[in-house]
């Protein structure tokens, strides 16, 4: 009873179903038919093709033309077979190659090239004799300042021989101021020790006698001839005559104490062969009235005198 009850109230079944089965199944063969159809019309073979023209740099005539080859028959259509959608890819360019370059570029280009070599050995050269110059010069000043170098070197060694010199000179002068004062102050002692206030003499006088005596008339000339016997110069070695006097003084016993030159001759030879002399006679003989002579011997020798 449920089973009836159900049936009442359910939609009433639809019919033609194999039908409709059958109308789908013709429309999808239909359209399956037309695809093929249309992937066979465009899968034709496409041949992708570039033309390039080349220049060549000289004129050149072109090969002749490769003969054709004959057209080969048609090949019997075969049925259409599914075929792959492949992209086509583009051929690659052909690079186009340099024109050669002709003899005349050539020599062209080496020319250029050996003269910027000759340009650059050039610049070279001029650069190596500027460094040389420049040495050279630098040498020349060195010099120059080695020069006033050892000139004010020069100077300054004049400089010091002239104050060395003076100093020595001044020194001299000085000496003989001493020396002269020295005697001075001896004579006011002797005077004094003595008793000479009544002396005779002038203020000049040095001797010490109360009144003045002097040496014999030979003693003299025997003291210089002692001398003069002692002195080993040759005459001829000379063409003048110069004199050199000398002062010399001796204790009371005649034993030679100094003896030094107060006038030279200019010829130092001489001079020192009558020191040489002096030194060698050592003493000398006292005169008649058996004194020496207080104030010493001034004597002048000559190479020439007998």
């Amino acid at each position: 009873m449920n089973a009836i009850a159900h049936n009442e109230f359910a939609p009433p079944p639809t019919g033609g179903f194999g039908k409709s089965l059958s109308f789908a199944l013709f429309i999808h063969l239909l359209l399956l038919a037309a695809l093929t159809w249309g992937i066979h019309w465009k899968t034709e073979t496409q041949t992708l093709s570039a033309s390039a023209e080349l220049w060549s740099a000289v004129p050149a005539e072109a090969a002749p033309a490769a003969n054709e080859p004959e057209p080969t028959p048609p090949e019997p259509e075969k049925p259409p077979e599914p075929v792959k959608k492949v992209e086509a890819k583009p051929e690659p360019k052909p690079t186009p190659t340099p024109p050669k370059a002709n003899a005349a570029e050539r020599e062209a280009a080496d020319i250029a090239l050996k003269k910027e070599k000759e340009k650059k050995k050039l610049e070279e050269k001029k650069q190596a004799e500027l460094e040389k110059k420049k040495k050279l010069e630098k040498e020349k000043l060195e010099k120059e300042k080695e020069k006033v170098k050892e000139k004010e070197k020069a100077k300054d060694l004049e400089k010091k021989k002239k104050e060395t010199a003076a100093k020595t000179k001044e020194n001299d002068k000085k000496l003989a101021a001493e020396e002269k004062q020295a005697a001075a102050m001896r004579n006011e002692n002797l005077k004094r020790m003595q008793g000479m206030a009544g002396a005779s003499g002038d203020e000049n006088a040095k001797g010490t006698a109360v009144k003045s005596s002097g040496p014999s008339a030979s003693y003299a000339g025997r003291i210089s001839k002692i001398i003069r016997d002692n002195i080993t110069f040759p005459p001829d070695q000379l063409s003048t005559n110069p004199e050199t006097r000398v002062l010399v003084t001796t204790n009371s016993d005649g034993l030679i104490l100094t003896r030094r030159i107060i006038q030279s001759s200019g010829v130092k030879a001489w001079d020192d062969a009558v020191i040489r002399a002096l030194e060698k006679t050592v003493r000398l003989p006292k005169d008649e009235n058996g004194r020496m002579p207080d104030d010493g011997f001034n004597i002048a020798f000559r190479p020439k005198d007998n």
